[in-house]
């Protein structure tokens, strides 16, 4: 998909190599996110023991509060903090960025970090909301989470773009159909817009874990999956074979895993192996920053990148030992149900809005307002159409799977 200026939607390194891509936050539209309160299986997959019982059945708000930053971090990169929207006449701002609000420039352009703070939590949530349940309800969780919104948007999106053109190519009508499938981009189409390629990087990882899933989960089986998982990240890049970079997608393998370890150090204790994946997962992941710098960004140091998902796996490291806990804002709850749908419109609708309306206001006072906005309209679209919609799929897949349990020749 092109813009109006030129640029291709799909990221550099997508183009280049196959892995990195443009940094998109992954809002997956995950469950509640609280503690199973089910009985739980020692590190050796044996016995029953509950590593904090104290915090059982208790929902992490910290984590929701985590998601709407990240998401917000992600939103104002988009619209103040990429490079491009600091090109000197570029056709959002018409001006460079930097230029136009220096200050907010200097931060939003470290707002992508927003990708990885979601591939972490999405490791960190699946493998809780996972616990002791089977494939099949691993399945239609997955099911009522991603696409009711994600179909939502989809439509919202490809009428914007169509009622407003000169920012973004409108796609033709068989690529917008193939989109909501959500496999486009393993079919090679584009995206209806640029921010779905998470999605695709979402479902490879559900895909595998899957595997594990259908083991049954305990602590052994998630801590030999991670490790597996991770060397086989190292070594697809250099392997120059395509479906096992597919497969093992080292770009975001290791912000998965981190999230993995995360939620085990959670519900199990800390303990000397799980920091070890941690602190892989960390110097891996600040390899992949500097990969997505020099290649995607161009606008942020890999120091200071560093120092900010440092500090994000220290608070997630918080989350998981407890020191949150006391943390119990009901608001919450609705900010973390928002990220998903603020996720799946803000930014090609966003984007236009902007190149329509940037002489009519401030620039600061623009993006408050259109942030504003999209939160307001991703609660719109959470409360009446992804919730009602979540509903009638979850009761039409759990009949079609009774039916496919008990269906004779």
């Amino acid at each position: 998909m092109r813009g109006a200026d030129g640029g291709l939607s799909i990221p550099l390194r997508q183009r280049v190599t196959g892995r990195l891509q443009d940094p998109l936050p992954p809002l997956a539209g995950i469950e509640a996110v609280t503690t199973t309160g089910l009985p739980q299986q020692g590190p050796g997959g044996g016995g029953r023991h509950a590593a904090a019982p104290a915090r059982a059945g208790r929902r992490l708000y910290a984590i929701d509060g985590i998601r709407l930053v990240a998401a917000l971090m992600v939103a104002v990169h988009h619209y103040a903090g990429t490079a491009r929207v600091d090109r000197p006449g570029n056709v959002i701002w018409g001006r460079s960025a930097s230029e136009l609000m220096p200050t907010v420039f200097r931060f939003a352009s470290y707002g992508w970090i927003g990708v990885e703070i979601f591939f972490v939590i999405s490791g960190f949530v699946i493998c809780m909301s996972c616990w002791g349940r089977t494939p099949k309800d691993f399945f239609v969780s997955r099911v009522i989470r991603l696409y009711p919104a994600y179909w939502v948007a989809i439509i919202l999106t490809t009428g914007f773009l169509a009622a407003v053109p000169g920012v973004w190519e409108r796609l033709r009508l068989r690529e917008v159909l193939i989109n909501f499938t959500m496999l486009q981009s393993g079919s090679g189409v584009p995206n209806v817009d640029g921010v779905y390629w998470t999605l695709w990087s979402e479902l490879r990882f559900y895909l595998l874990f899957l595997l594990v899933v259908a083991t049954g989960l305990t602590y052994r089986k998630v801590v030999v999956f991670c490790c597996l998982w991770g060397a086989v990240a190292m070594l697809a890049p250099v392997s120059h074979f395509p479906l096992l970079v597919l497969v093992a997608q080292p770009d975001g393998a290791w912000y998965f895993i981190a999230g993995l370890a995360l939620y085990l150090m959670h519900r199990f204790g800390q303990d000397l192996l799980l920091w070890g994946i941690l602190a892989m997962a960390w110097l891996m992941g600040q390899l992949e920053l500097g990969h997505r710098i020099d290649l995607v960004e161009h606008v942020s140091s890999w120091r200071g990148s560093t120092v900010v998902f440092t500090a994000f796996l220290l608070l997630m490291v918080g989350v998981s030992l407890g020191l949150t806990d006391r943390i119990r804002w009901k608001w919450l709850v609705t900010a973390g149900t928002m990220t998903y749908p603020l996720y799946l419109v803000h930014y090609a609708i966003g984007t236009t809005l902007i190149n329509r309306l940037r002489d009519t206001m401030d620039p600061r006072l623009l993006l408050v307002a259109l942030v504003a906005g999209f939160l307001v309209l991703a609660y719109v679209i959470h409360r009446f159409v992804e919730r009602p919609l979540a509903r009638l799929l979850k009761t039409g897949l759990n009949s079609a799977f009774v039916r496919l349990r008990t269906a004779t020749n």
